[in-house]
């Protein structure tokens, strides 16, 4: 079992973490992590992060890995999201700065979770009751992916904090996500 693996774009970035002695990276080679690759992480290790650059299309990559991610969340599995600054990628961090300075990085990764409510909650005014209601919206069919557990239970708490209801409220609110997606389906034109 291996303590973390770290999820990169280019096999560049693989080989020049190597090179200043960080062998646990692996490069999707511009694809999308899948819950198929997601499968096979974990059973390697319980610590996955995902490393991107920090610009526009890192963020968007960021999200579809959150996405896919999200049937595979369940306690004991950690996903973090580690973000670059603008400008560098893992090859040119680790070149520029050092192994120690990487490290850093990953520690200071943010968890699945703050992301998934960060970037919901800066696409809503969250000054409003509507834009907190829109966040309790945006977050129903993601909630839905995320497996029954401590996880989901835990997620949600935070969630019902943020929009400013108690989790039972949310809870719901929000439903049965499964349920709800399927009657949405139902309804569209």
């Amino acid at each position: 079992h291996i303590d973390k693996l770290v999820v990169v774009e280019g096999y560049m970035d693989v080989v020049a973490l190597a090179r200043h002695g960080i062998d646990f990276s692996i490069a999707t080679l511009g694809t999308a992590t899948t819950g198929d690759h997601l499968n096979v992480l974990f059973r390697l290790t319980d610590n996955v992060f995902f490393c991107f650059d920090g610009d526009r299309a890192g963020r968007a990559a960021a999200w579809r890995a959150l996405e896919n991610a999200l049937p595979q969340v369940r306690e004991g599995r950690q996903i973090r999201f580690v973000f670059l600054p603008d400008g560098h990628d893992p090859d040119t961090y680790v070149n520029e700065l050092g192994s120690e300075a990487f490290e850093q990085a990953l520690d200071n990764g943010v968890a699945l979770s703050d992301f998934l409510i960060g970037e919901l909650a800066s696409q809503v005014d969250m000054t409003t009751i509507d834009g907190k209601a829109r966040l309790a919206e945006l977050a129903r069919p993601l909630i839905g992916k995320i497996p029954q557990g401590v996880f989901r239970e835990l997620l949600m708490d935070s969630l019902a904090d943020t929009v400013g209801l108690t989790a039972s409220k949310l809870e719901k609110m929000i439903g049965q996500p499964d349920a709800y997606g399927a009657a949405k389906q139902l309804q569209a034109p």
